[in-house]
């Protein structure tokens, strides 16, 4: 997977990539789009919360639009 994901980036000029920033990538726009964070938990295989919320970046776009629509 690494390899495929490695030479994938290099064809698109992409540095940096690797499986686990796509995983990490996969999350916080799951996240974004309104999946729970049990959901996420299932599809990335965790037994536990805790390593589930360890994957999440929040952006700063998306910290705007929460407080915008939860504080008048």
């Amino acid at each position: 997977v690494h390899r495929v994901v490695l030479r994938a980036s290099r064809k698109a000029g992409v540095t940096g990539v690797t499986p686990h920033v796509l995983r990490h990538s996969f999350a916080t726009h799951m996240l974004e789009g309104g999946a729970s964070l049990r959901v996420l938990q299932e599809f990335l295989g965790h037994e536990s919360l805790l390593t589930t919320q360890q994957y999440l970046l929040v952006s700063v776009e998306h910290l705007k639009a929460s407080y915008e629509r939860a504080h008048p």
